[in-house]
């Protein structure tokens, strides 16, 4: 039986693509908009990085789904994740329920990609989600703790000694930071540790770290990571981290309690879409109107898909936020075009620009066409303007920017808090 009235449209995630997408087709009465997430809310994965050492509250980066959407009629939430697909019913099974739907779209992002090495994903930290962030601050926090009590000098120096895995943007950023850290910080909140020998390593498989931008910002990074005290090692593999030990594949080993693994993600493959739909990465195969190859109505956007059929990005599109946000508003607007009849537009990504921060007054930019880079302190403002205003909620960018004018004339921040939930409490609440 063929279901009428407004389109029943289901997306599964509510990342940069989910969002945008939505946006497009609010209000509009053709369409019935249905958001499922296994989280309720949205965040901002730039700064979850700034969350993991306390220098903002994961308040600040997160806004609720229901809350963002509020009065929007033709609009639902349903938090569950995604079980299995029901393509000849039109169905999709949730770890809630089921929902039913006339248009299909995965906005699901990546996870994390351990390839394969189970001791690094069972020891590591992540930093993939909110929950990383959190778990990332109170361990950081209880190594220090336990540093400032350690007799043993060695055991003393494992706790503080870190070793980063991955020269990407988060590698960069959350390597500068820990420097920035142990330079302001620590000396004040824990004098014991003053004259402690605790290293931060940054480390890659690849040449340099930036590796999609350009030479003069991947030189600039690298010495100044290295004047801030960061120990950057290249064409170095980590193989495996055991018994609080990180190895590479060169035979190399550092002694260090925490590894923070930001060396790569994955997309994700779901029950119900044929295998013959995947490709690189496990990301889905779309056409140029980002449908997915082997469907008749279902979609693909953001960091999930994979789409060759952009002239300029004929392997594929970065997995970065503004591809995931032109994407979104592109879909919907095609999905609009196929009820009034009009042409669809293919997809063609507007390429505006990489940028990472360093550290304070430091960071790097390189906008394309023709290349243009800047760094040091020009860079890192246009680093924070373009990140505050990306943040969707004009209360969320108020509580940020109040946070980076405090630590910035502080030279501090006071939300090094570790809260943990109790088992206990939780279960007998």
């Amino acid at each position: 039986m063929n279901h009428t009235g407004p389109k029943r449209v289901v997306i599964i995630g509510g990342g940069f693509a989910g969002i945008n997408f939505a946006e497009q087709l609010l209000d509009n009465e053709n369409f019935s908009v249905t958001l499922v997430d296994k989280n309720n809310y949205n965040f901002f994965p730039p700064l979850l990085y700034q969350v993991a050492t306390g220098y903002l509250e994961s308040s600040n980066i997160s806004y609720p789904f229901r809350k963002f959407f509020s009065g929007k009629k033709n609009f639902f939430f349903r938090m569950g994740a995604l079980v299995k697909v029901i393509q000849e019913e039109n169905k999709v099974q949730l770890t809630t329920g089921e929902l039913a739907y006339d248009i299909l779209v995965f906005a699901t992002g990546t996870e994390t990609n351990y390839f394969g090495m189970e001791n690094v994903k069972r020891n590591s930290i992540p930093m993939k989600t909110v929950e990383d962030a959190i778990f990332m601050r109170n361990t950081l926090l209880e190594r220090l703790e336990q540093a400032s009590r350690e007799t043993d000098l060695e055991e003393r120096r494992k706790l503080l000694t870190i070793v980063v895995a991955g020269g990407g943007p988060t590698g960069v950023e959350i390597s500068g930071m820990f420097a920035d850290m142990k330079k302001l910080v620590v000396p004040k909140d824990y004098p014991e540790l003053i004259g402690s020998n605790g290293e931060i390593y940054l480390v890659d498989g690849l040449k340099s770290v930036l590796t999609p931008m350009s030479e003069k910002s991947q030189k600039y990074t690298t010495d100044t990571l290295t004047r801030m005290g960061v120990n950057i090692k290249l064409n170095c593999m980590v193989k495996d981290f055991v018994n609080d030990t990180v190895e590479f594949s060169n035979g190399e080993t550092i002694q260090a309690k925490t590894l923070i693994w930001a060396a790569g993600v994955t997309s994700i493959v779901f029950d119900g879409i044929s295998k013959e739909s995947y490709g690189r990465g496990k990301r889905m195969l779309v056409n140029e109107f980002n449908q997915v190859e082997g469907t008749r109505n279902i979609y693909a956007i953001g960091d999930t898909c994979l789409q060759t059929t952009d002239p300029d990005f004929q392997s594929g599109h970065p997995q970065v936020a503004q591809v995931a946000i032109q994407q979104g508003k592109n879909l919907g607007k095609n999905l609009i075009n196929i009820l009034e009849g009009s042409a669809l537009k293919p997809f063609r990504y507007k390429d505006k620009g990489s940028m990472a921060i360093i550290g304070r007054n430091k960071a790097v930019a390189d906008i394309p066409k023709p290349l243009i880079h800047f760094d040091g302190f020009i860079a890192w403002l246009a680093w924070m303007f373009v990140h505050l205003v990306s943040i969707i909620v004009f209360g969320n960018r108020i509580k940020t920017l109040y946070n980076w004018v405090v630590s910035y004339f502080s030279k501090d921040q006071s939300l090094r808090v570790i809260m943990r939930p109790s088992r206990d409490s939780l279960d007998h609440s």
